[in-house]
């Protein structure tokens, strides 16, 4: 099993070993390494990207609770360097941190936070509304969440009985596998860029400033 050193680390290079390097149908190559930076696709992030061994990484995936790395050519089994794209993991760090500020602060409010797609260009939390949920507006929500983020609060990590957990400051853990900034200021300020509630559900769309 493929060690996500993502889960505490923020290196973008790191030094690591190809298990297996497998063709696939469509002529790609399907490499495992004994360790990772490259955050997958899902839990509402798209994949980072990056190479290894100075190839092209194309696909980021889970498989059967594996890492997948889909290359274009073959890659040898043995050492490697691989390198992360940094401005495509601090966009998509800041987008999933904002995504983590709006659940808390809605869930604040009574409201609880049931989905979030952290995606450039469509990002959105999902709440559901709970008896006790008191008043939300997209002005709230915005107020709030940037006043967190100019407290520039420290990122706290926890890993118990294999759940990893992610928070900043003093605000609630949020079980999370995707990548975060070290700190709200990291985040620049957010703008709430549609506020919907439809059958109990309220979906606030956002984006970071650019």
């Amino acid at each position: 099993m493929t060690e996500r050193v993502y889960f505490t680390s923020d290196e973008l290079t790191l030094n690591a070993q190809v298990v297996s390097c497998t063709a696939q149908e469509d002529g790609r190559f399907r490499v495992t390494l004994d360790r990772t930076l490259f955050h997958p696709q899902g839990g509402g992030q798209l994949a980072d990207r990056g190479s290894i061994a100075g190839v092209q990484v194309e696909e980021v995936i889970n498989i059967e609770g594996d890492v997948a790395h889909i290359v274009g050519r073959h890659i040898p089994v043995g050492a490697v360097e691989i390198a992360i794209d940094p401005e495509t993991r601090a966009l998509h760090a800041r987008l999933h941190s904002a995504g983590h500020l709006i659940a808390c602060v809605g869930q604040s409010l009574g409201w609880l936070p049931s989905k979030g797609h952290h995606w450039p260009g469509e990002c959105r939390v999902v709440f559901e509304r709970q008896s006790d949920s008191e008043p939300l507006t997209g002005e709230v929500v915005e107020e709030a969440v940037n006043a967190l983020i100019e407290l520039d609060a420290p990122r706290h990590l926890s890993n118990q009985e294999g759940v990893r957990s992610v928070c900043f400051g003093t605000l609630p853990l949020h079980g999370c596998g995707g990548t975060h900034v070290a700190s709200t200021g990291v985040v620049g300020r957010i703008k709430v860029l549609k506020f919907k509630e439809k059958k109990g559900l309220l979906s606030v769309h956002y984006d970071v400033a650019q």
